[in-house]
């Protein structure tokens, strides 16, 4: 699938700081944006300061792109209506002026977070019901349904990333199973930008980790080439966690993050 012109919201957050040099590289033109002020990096890469407030403001944006990729939102727990406003309503800003401008396809931000409440040791695939940790994990199944409807009713193409925990290296017992390397999201993103045939895919984005708790997915074409493993020795705690009765968001499943993160109360 050609691949020329790619627009990158949330490009000063964590993860589009990781893809914009892979992506500049490897495109004719990327356009990254972004509420911060940013610098172009080098040749073929321009940048915006922008809000996706509207749909209105995301279609200039977006005209004449050969696809988006969606970061911007709210990253972490937090009050609902923020998330609302941050996560779904600017997911549905961002698809209906790919509908509108003729984009064909949208790569989404979801979460492996949308199926933190699964048991640690039970293997979970996209194609099992999403079970949140937390209403940040809600707006990403919220994400992930706008993201289908675009597809079914209009036929955008659309795939959703349920993006791992991206670090340069593990450094918690948790990210033995659930650890992102950044070469290795920079290959999801490639793949989920230029695999041929993709109507809607949600897949989970994460390395090649001896201990992972997904399955890959093998429409997207792309198999991870870092494991977590390589680092084990230096993260202590891991049999602990990887213990029965474990979850797999850990401590992102438990009730007091949320109750402190969104809800703004303590445990009673």
């Amino acid at each position: 699938m050609s691949m020329e012109t790619v627009v990158l919201t949330g490009a000063a957050g964590s993860v589009g700081s990781v893809l914009r040099e892979p992506l500049r590289r490897r495109l004719r033109r990327l356009i990254s944006v972004d509420r911060a002020p940013l610098t172009a990096g080098g040749p073929g890469e321009e940048v915006r300061q922008a809000e996706l407030g509207g749909v209105e403001d995301v279609r200039p944006l977006v005209e004449g792109a050969d696809a988006i990729v969606h970061l911007a939102g709210v990253p972490d727990e937090a009050p609902l209506a923020d998330l609302l406003e941050g996560n779904v309503l600017g997911t549905h800003h961002v698809l209906e002026a790919a509908r509108l401008a003729g984009v064909g396809r949208v790569v989404l931000a979801s979460s492996n977070r949308l199926t933190g409440c699964y048991p640690a040791a039970q293997p979970v695939s996209a194609e099992m019901p999403p079970r949140p940790d937390g209403v940040y994990g809600v707006s990403k199944v919220a994400v992930e349904a706008l993201g289908r409807l675009y597809a079914d009713k209009f036929g955008l193409e659309v795939v959703c990333l349920r993006i791992g925990s991206l670090e340069p290296e593990p450094s918690e017992p948790r990210h033995l199973a659930t650890w992102l390397s950044p070469r290795d999201c920079a290959g999801f993103v490639w793949a989920a930008l230029t695999r041929p045939g993709l109507g809607f895919t949600a897949a989970y984005a994460v390395s090649a980790n001896t201990r992972r708790f997904w399955e890959l997915d093998d429409d997207l074409g792309y198999r991870p080439l870092d494991d977590a493993e390589t680092y084990a020795g230096r993260v202590p705690g891991a049999a602990e966690f990887f213990s029965d009765g474990q979850l797999q968001g850990g401590l992102y499943a438990g009730a007091d993050y949320t109750l402190r993160h969104a809800l703004g109360g303590t445990p009673s």
